[in-house]
């Protein structure tokens, strides 16, 4: 494989112009994939050119928006995560991380590797704000996008610049070129024939890199790389490869579709294709809805007393259902996460009758599953706690008729307790969300 920031399967190629053309229209066979259709091009189809998809990656993207706001920080070793003994690394600079520095590290850790580290606190905000421009600015040169996260999305550029097989990569360099120039950040970038060999394409080009894949080419692309990378194979699944015999990608995709189907069930089919470079998976148009909210915290020095979990456990409800609230959704599945002190860590869910956004709903679905736990584990001492809510919907907006003769109970509790929360989520947009904590009923630990 060639190596430098821009590559080509086959070769490389200099910088396209800078700044954003006018937006590429579709061929006819692709006008359904617009609206966020499923029909999607695959190589040989009549009439249709070759399935070009990219994933763009932006490049250690806390790190690099706090450098676009300090160039001071340029070169250094820079750890974003929240400092304190039990503070976890979110992002490390590529300097940091030669020291072995690397997200999801334990902030002591990363400082013991890399003691020369500048340490910036995460600002949720601001890198919100980043993330939104480089979606506007891919928007503005793609016509079908699918956000992958903050710092990822998906493009189909099939048929993009119908006629000129290098309308992809000149849509990819546009898209490169306007994300530095307008938010100081670096893209990495992989097209491909499909989502996977993009995505693990895209990661072996950072920094700053651009390669393409040619049509049909993707196999060839992912056989010799370590079936590890393949986005569909953790690490207990790849040590049950492993012990099959299989360690690089081109190994899986010798073997049978019927012996891995065997072998591995579901998971043995999807990684026969993907291994042969074939994912059919479609790009949709417009932004992924969330699939969950939520909220965690870290402690500085870990806990053993119920009461103080409690009230942390509340109090990430209130936020979570805060959150439910403000987009409109309600949840069906509560979430209770919890990291013990040696790091192990639980998850236990409920899934409740009825989809809730209410804060008393949230918060005692939590409590529950708290207690649960802590009734097993007498004593011990937790590092983390989190709360989740899944199983989104949006529901439609039904009037208030509260003088319906025969509305039962509940309904005028639910009714009651929307309104408690709207009059408080009022209170902490107008004071901040720290002008209201929620209590608890005392309890002896």
């Amino acid at each position: 494989m060639a190596t430098g920031p821009d590559q080509r399967a086959g070769g490389a190629a200099g910088r396209g112009d800078r700044g954003a053309a006018p937006r590429p229209a579709l061929p006819a066979c692709l006008t359904s994939a617009a609206s966020g259709g499923a029909d999607r091009a695959v190589p040989g189809d009549r009439g249709c050119p070759p399935r070009r998809i990219a994933h763009f990656d932006l490049d250690q993207f806390f790190v690099a928006v706090e450098r676009a706001r300090d160039p001071s920080l340029a070169g250094k070793p820079v750890i974003v995560g929240y400092p304190g003994p039990r503070g976890v690394v979110s992002t490390a600079s590529y300097e940091a991380r030669a020291f072995g520095a690397h997200s999801a590290q334990p902030m002591a850790e990363a400082l013991r590797r890399c003691p020369q580290a500048v340490v910036i606190a995460p600002q949720r905000r601001r890198y919100q704000a980043a993330s939104e421009q480089f979606h506007r600015i891919l928007s503005a040169h793609v016509p079908i996008v699918q956000p992958g996260g903050l710092d990822e999305a998906y493009a189909d550029l099939t048929g993009v610049e119908a006629g000129d097989p290098e309308g992809p990569r000149r849509v990819a360099e546009g898209v490169r070129s306007d994300v530095s120039d307008q938010i100081q950040v670096r893209v990495s970038v992989c097209i491909a024939g499909g989502r996977t060999t993009a995505k693990v394409g895209s990661d072996k080009v950072k920094p700053d890199g651009l390669l393409e894949i040619p049509p049909g080419g993707d196999a060839a692309f992912l056989a010799p790389l370590p079936i590890r990378v393949l986005p569909s194979v953790g690490p207990q699944f790849a040590g049950q490869l492993k012990r099959a015999g299989v360690e690089t990608i081109g190994d899986a995709a010798a073997l049978s579709k019927q012996w891995l189907a065997e072998q591995f069930g579901r998971r043995g089919i999807v990684l026969s294709d993907r291994a042969r470079g074939v994912d059919p998976t479609p790009v949709t148009g417009g932004s992924a809805p969330a699939k969950q909210v939520s909220r965690e915290t870290t402690f500085d020095a870990d806990i053993t007393a119920k009461s103080h979990m409690r009230q942390v456990v509340g109090q990430l409800a209130a936020s979570v259902a805060a959150d439910l609230r403000s987009g409109g959704r309600r949840a069906r599945t509560i979430t209770l996460k919890l990291r013990w002190s040696d790091f192990s860590t639980i998850t236990r869910s409920q899934t409740l009758p009825q989809p809730v956004y209410d804060t008393e709903a949230v918060a005692a679905a939590a409590d529950r599953l708290l207690r649960r736990v802590i009734a097993g584990a007498p004593g011990r001492a937790v590092r983390l706690l989190g709360i989740s809510a899944g199983n989104l919907e949006t529901p439609l907006r039904q009037l208030e008729m509260e003088s319906i003769s025969g509305a039962d109970r509940s309904d005028r509790q639910r009714r009651r307790a929307e309104r408690r929360d709207a009059a408080l989520d009022a209170i902490r947009r107008r004071f901040g969300p720290r002008a209201l904590r929620r209590g608890l009923a005392r309890e002896e630990d």
